[in-house]
């Protein structure tokens, strides 16, 4: 599409609107500390509070799949309607919750209507940048991230009024639904999608292409909800031993928000070096992090926030390169199916790794749980190394002068 026929103000509000879209996705963390104040509620209910968002994400990208809700309606419109939802949701959440089962099933209701922002901004964008859409791709990923860590500002500047907190995540989307709708029409490029195809599955999963890259997609998502849900908590534990206060709302936000200018480096990085060399190098450098994980509690604060900040950054760069990747190696004839699978698949095993962590925190100190984090990194960069040699193997040779 001609860049003079392109509105200057789409792409900026689309990112924006991603931002204020996802602020409310991790807001049941950002709020544990002060409902464990108010409520008592144990460590180990970090993992339903992440979970019930996950469960939620995963029922709603299923639905929205099957019955091609997309396709079906304008996604302007879906976008919209899914935002407005969230804010009325966060509205309930923070006028008329007073258990934690009322929390639960609302926050798997907020997930649903994620289903509705995150990937159909995706589509949305994806309808006015048919061309140089991994540089778009970059900046909404990095909104996503820095809006799933905003919440955690809001907690560290509101402190224990976490009703505010939630009013105020669902407000921005609400806000988000309303700049849509006004401002970003569809695109001249929409693509209408077949529905989600079952029988088509069998095909995808069995095109090793796609399965190496899978695997990279998997490993990273085995960590990244893990390492956000319990940075604030490993923080805590640092803050306890060391008899040194911290505002972990605050330094929350710096981590998980590093995520969000690692995305838009990366997606400028695999300009120059191609999306393979940016994901493996990703991985490796949060695989690293999982490692030292323990050795850091001993640390001072300077270097653990160093460290953090890395972490946070890495965790979350290879994110656009790895969906980038997925899609390239997706048989063409079911890419839509399969792309759909692989995400929900990866955000199940980020609800696994989650509980599992949960599990064993009364039994583990948090800072060696990263190392059960490790097999997803390592299992990444071996699906990833794996898919170069295949390639390099499959590739024709170079002519001859």
């Amino acid at each position: 599409m001609n860049e003079l026929q392109r509105p200057a103000r789409i792409l900026p509000l689309l990112v924006l609107a991603q931002f204020l879209g996802t602020v409310n996705w991790l807001a049941g963390n950002a709020i544990m500390p002060a409902l464990q104040s108010e409520w008592g509620l144990p460590d180990t209910a970090v993992a339903s509070l992440t979970n019930s968002v996950q469960l939620g994400f995963i029922s709603g990208a299923l639905l929205f799949a099957v019955i091609a809700l997309a396709d079906r309606i304008s996604p302007r419109l879906l976008f919209s309607l899914c935002a407005c939802g969230s804010a009325l949701i966060g509205y309930l959440l923070g006028c008329h919750t007073d258990t934690l089962e009322q929390l639960l099933v609302l926050r798997f209701l907020s997930g649903v209507m994620l289903a509705g922002i995150y990937p159909v901004g995706m589509k949305l964008a994806a309808s006015w940048y048919p061309q140089g859409l991994g540089r778009a791709l970059g900046y909404l990923v990095g909104a996503l991230v820095l809006g799933s860590a905003s919440s955690h500002l809001l907690s560290g500047v509101m402190g224990d009024h976490w009703q505010l907190v939630i009013l105020a995540s669902g407000a921005a989307s609400g806000i988000a639904g309303l700049m849509v709708l006004l401002g970003v029409p569809d695109g001249p490029a929409l693509y209408r999608g077949a529905p989600l195809r079952w029988h088509a599955l069998s095909l995808a999963l069995r095109h090793r292409p796609l399965r190496l890259a899978a695997g990279g997609y998997f490993g990273h998502m085995w960590e990244l909800y893990a390492v956000w849900a319990f940075a604030p908590i490993w923080l805590l534990a640092w803050s306890q031993v060391h008899q040194t206060p911290l505002n972990i709302g605050l330094l929350s936000f710096l981590v998980l928000g590093a995520g969000s200018l690692g995305c838009v480096i990366g997606g400028k990085l695999s300009v120059r070096w191609g999306s393979d060399p940016v994901a493996r190098g990703m991985l490796g450098l949060s695989g690293l992090c999982c490692l030292l994980s323990p050795l850091m509690l001993s640390m001072p604060f300077w270097l653990v926030l160093v460290f953090w900040l890395i972490w946070g950054l890495s965790v979350s760069a290879d994110s656009p390169q790895l969906s980038t990747l997925s899609a390239q190696n997706a048989p063409p004839e079911v890419i839509g199916s399969a792309l759909t699978l692989l995400n929900c698949l990866g955000y199940t095993l980020s609800v696994l790794s989650v509980a599992l962590l949960s599990q064993l925190l009364v039994m583990i100190p948090v800072h060696w749980l990263p190392w059960l984090l490790l097999p997803g990194p390592i299992l990444g960069l071996w699906s990833l190394t794996c898919l170069r040699r295949m390639r390099a193997e499959t590739a024709p040779p170079a002519p001859t002068q």
